[in-house]
């Protein structure tokens, strides 16, 4: 005969615990480290290397051959009679004006109901109120069925975003129809808190302005990310615990 194992919920929950502790473990020990200490701030790495970097791909157009202008020194495209100073090559340098400004008002409310009522008017089967098998009595009706539902859902969304810097970013790419892949990351710590602001996309060289500037609206493909990590960041966030909770938890 085998014996059955009741396990206490506060073991269950004592393990899941355990396994977000465990999860979050190197994560916790270096907050340990740095507890007194200000957020250390990232190293200047290049892009291309970081493990989750891809080379970006993108519909191209059909190569067109160079044309040339013989006895001419102005070059098409150029800003500057002698160089055109705008990013243009892997390693340039361009400023990112980042410019959003964000609102969205949207309320919206659904409503349904139904009812059905269904009746089969027989009240005499074979001329008889009894069904002659079992001889029981048959109601009124054979069949009488009534139903109703009702639904009533409603929605709003109102969100309101704004958020005005510059970043400088490094073009780590030229696709073959001249774009640039541009990125750029940039740290600013205040005390103990750390705000991060990473910008990237893909950009045409003809939308740079003169002074080797480009707007946010203008990049393709943009991955804009505001953030921060320290001491307040790190408040506002629920604990590890809580975390598994709200994964794992039904209700």
């Amino acid at each position: 005969m085998s014996k059955r194992t009741n396990v206490s919920p506060f073991l269950s929950i004592a393990g899941i615990a355990l396994i977000g502790s465990l999860a979050g473990g190197c994560s916790a020990l270096e907050r340990l480290q740095q507890i007194g200490e200000q957020p250390a701030l990232s190293r200047i790495e290049n892009p291309t290397v970081k493990p989750g970097y891809k080379p970006v791909q993108m519909p191209m157009p059909t190569p067109q051959p160079a044309s040339y202008n013989p006895n001419s020194l102005w070059r098409n495209g150029s800003r500057a009679f002698f160089k055109d100073q705008r990013a243009r090559q892997v390693g340039d340098i361009l400023t990112v004006s980042v410019n959003i400004t964000d609102k969205a008002a949207i309320a919206n409310e659904t409503q349904r109901s139904r009812t059905n009522k269904e009746d089969s008017g027989i009240d005499n089967f074979f001329g008889k109120n009894t069904v002659p098998i079992v001889n029981a009595t048959l109601p009124t009706r054979l069949l009488t069925t009534d139903s109703t539902s009702a639904s009533d859902g409603k929605g709003s969304v109102n969100r309101q975003e704004a958020l005005q810097t510059n970043v400088a970013a490094v073009v780590t790419q030229v696709l073959p129809n001249g774009n640039l892949v541009v990125e750029g990351k940039q740290e600013v710590r205040v005390n103990y808190e750390v705000r991060e602001l990473v910008v990237a996309g893909i950009v045409r060289p003809e939308d740079i302005q003169s002074d080797n500037t480009i707007d946010s609206t203008k990049i393709a493909e943009a991955r804009i990310a505001y953030g921060g990590r320290g001491q307040i960041t790190d408040v506002q966030q629920p604990r590890y615990g809580q975390q598994v909770m709200d994964v794992v938890l039904p209700f």
